[in-house]
């Protein structure tokens, strides 16, 4: 018997609406929800759908599960200043990491992940930043992910 497999791909323009939805529930599940999710769905869809051209910045890699979106991430390639040295001159952010939450511990965050470590190197990135969760943390440290001390932030309030 065949057991079906998950599989990861680049999403395109017509993955909106799926997106959104992955959007919605991971948000969702961290804050109390302010806006109507009809109104919320078109908003983020629309939005999606103009990133996910092939000559944006942004990238998005979808799990899927026997035709079902089971998980995104998504990671923006964000340009540098011209260097004269010898350095990359972009860096990678990921972002909007989900996988839902019946399919986690199974290594689809791995695979997720993998993918846009192999875009980031591919697109000769000096680095990967993110925001992580709590839960995140160890995922990120097992691939190789270390908490960096030479920058600084400042929130805007």
């Amino acid at each position: 018997m065949n057991t079906p497999r998950i599989e990861i791909r680049l999403a395109s323009e017509t993955d909106a609406l799926t997106l959104a939805h992955l959007r919605c529930d991971l948000r969702s599940s961290f804050h109390n929800v302010v806006e109507n999710d009809a109104i919320f769905l078109e908003r983020c869809a629309a939005w999606m759908q103009q990133q996910l051209h092939n000559y944006s910045n942004w990238k998005c890699w979808i799990a899927e599960w026997q035709g079902t979106a089971v998980g995104n991430v998504w990671a923006q390639l964000i340009e540098k200043i011209p260097n004269p040295i010898a350095a990359p001159e972009q860096f990678v952010y990921l972002t909007n990491f989900y996988v839902t939450e019946e399919h986690r511990g199974k290594g689809v965050g791995t695979m997720l992940l993998a993918a846009v470590l192999d875009w980031s190197r591919n697109s000769n990135a000096e680095a990967v930043i993110l925001w992580p969760t709590e839960r995140s943390k160890s995922l990120y440290a097992r691939h190789g992910f270390s908490f960096p001390d030479d920058w600084m932030r400042l929130k805007i309030e």
